[in-house]
């Protein structure tokens, strides 16, 4: 995602228990789900119409670390008829890492999308280069 990114802000309708995640989400995406649910709560950025986004990055979590195991058990490199090639796993991973980052940060979930909502300014922003 390019361009400005909008601004999170501490909601009035923001969410004060934790939701149990939906039973469509895998493991992982469950356990993904139990572990950042606690932090948007606190810092009451998180809303229901936010649950799809958080259930798409959960999924997307989910994909990364199943296709992780799926390399690690088969490798990065398989065989076939044309030689050696990329496992078809490695292009999903990366699918799925992308689409994790994205939403990550839509849900302020990674450092710079926490310190854009706490009106910090970015890293590197250096006054002294303006």
């Amino acid at each position: 995602m390019r361009g400005l990114k909008p601004q999170l802000v501490v909601s009035n309708e923001a969410i004060v228990q934790m939701p149990p995640p939906p039973s469509s989400l895998p493991k992982d995406g469950k356990t993904e789900w139990r572990r950042v649910v606690p932090d948007l709560i606190a810092r009451k950025v998180l809303t229901d119409t936010d649950l799809g986004s958080l259930e798409a990055y959960c999924t997307a979590i989910a994909g990364v670390r199943e296709t992780a195991r799926l390399i690690t058990r088969q490798g990065r490199i398989v065989k076939s008829p044309a030689g050696p090639k990329a496992h078809p796993a490695v292009r999903m991973q990366l699918a799925y890492l992308e689409s994790a980052r994205r939403f990550a940060a839509e849900l302020g979930l990674t450092p710079y999308a926490r310190q854009r909502a706490a009106g910090a300014p970015p890293p590197g922003a250096d006054d002294d280069w303006a």
